[in-house]
């Protein structure tokens, strides 16, 4: 199993995530991953929100660690389904990613987005495939 220094090492290749949005790989599990975002004037849309995109990338990110960490196979998203549920008033987004079934070509994935005040930001179910 690959150290989390050597998993924050591989996804540093995805430029999008860690570079231009700022995501950091916090934890790193069998089938789990947890990255947070620090929130800047970059990630807010013109009413000073924080933008659904930021969320979305920051829960793509967690599920693409949880899925292809130490894994022989990579897996792709096929479905993302962001259900956004409150407004963060915090400086900080979590998202955790937890695997919720694993077959043969597909698997199953939801992503649980919090901010360091405790609340819940956004529910993100993805649907992988194994490539």
């Amino acid at each position: 199993m690959a150290s989390l220094e050597e998993a924050r090492e591989i996804f540093s290749k995805d430029l999008y995530a860690t570079e231009l949005s700022g995501i950091e790989i916090d934890e790193i599990g069998q089938d789990y991953a947890k990255c947070s975002m620090v929130l800047t004037d970059k990630h807010k849309n013109a009413y000073g929100g924080i933008m659904g995109g930021a969320i979305y990338t920051l829960a793509d990110f967690a599920f693409a660690v949880a899925s292809n960490y130490d894994k022989e196979c990579a897996t792709v998203s096929l479905v993302g389904q962001a259900s956004f549920l409150a407004a963060s008033k915090g400086s900080k987004l979590f998202a955790e990613a937890h695997l919720l079934k694993d077959g043969r070509r597909n698997s199953f994935f939801e992503v649980s987005v919090t901010d360091d005040l405790d609340k819940l930001i956004a529910i993100v179910s993805f649907t992988g495939a194994h490539v």
